[in-house]
């Protein structure tokens, strides 16, 4: 029980390890799928909420645990297609900070949504995510680079499912202190990218 609960811990550690650059970076000179790889795990909001998402789905479990990822990705990508024909889409940063907000209090407040709920919820969110990142992806490498950076989100989501086996197999009560604590951390990290002090 012991080593579940240190392995939860030890995965939520490494999935927020890369988060050391600013939310979204300016463009350098890469390009590419690798280049979309590599740009949602250097923001911590994109790294948190991906994580949630995954957490998320596994609490409510069933059909959830694979529609609500799922979903988050196809909803993103359509986010992600209206950034890169430069459709404007407002409060986009605010609309990201808010998800690692609400998504965190969901997880730790262990809320069980129904599933039109929660793919509305995640839905809204993805919307900002993608735009986000499709607006920033160079024009002559933005197939390839979208194609990276959903592929890396798609594993975050992964990672999130992955932290939620870990936590549940840790035991009920000790799972469930350890999920409400990382979806605590998560809210109070989306309140500093909210209000700038991270």
């Amino acid at each position: 029980m012991k080593s579940a609960l240190k392995s939860g811990l030890l995965a939520l550690a490494a999935v927020a390890l890369p988060a050391v650059a600013s939310a979204h970076p300016a463009i350098g000179e890469a390009a590419g799928f690798s280049h979309g790889f590599a740009h949602p795990i250097s923001g911590l909001d994109h790294i948190l909420a991906m994580v949630m998402v995954g957490v998320f789905a596994f609490q409510l479990g069933g059909r959830a645990t694979w529609l609500v990822p799922t979903s988050f990705v196809l909803v993103m990508a359509l986010g992600g297609a209206l950034g890169i024909a430069g459709i404007n889409v407002p409060f986009v940063e605010t609309g990201i900070a808010l998800s690692v907000v609400v998504l965190g209090a969901i997880v730790a407040l262990h809320v069980k949504a129904p599933l039109a709920a929660a793919l509305g919820i995640i839905g809204l969110f993805a919307v900002f995510h993608g735009h986000a990142h499709g607006a920033e992806m160079p024009e002559n490498a933005a197939a390839a680079g979208y194609a990276g950076f959903m592929v890396a989100s798609a594993l975050l989501h992964v990672a999130g499912l992955a932290l939620g086996y870990l936590i549940g197999r840790a035991g009920e009560r000790q799972g469930l202190f350890v999920t409400r604590t990382a979806g605590g951390i998560a809210t109070i990290a989306g309140v500093g990218i909210l209000t700038g002090l991270i």
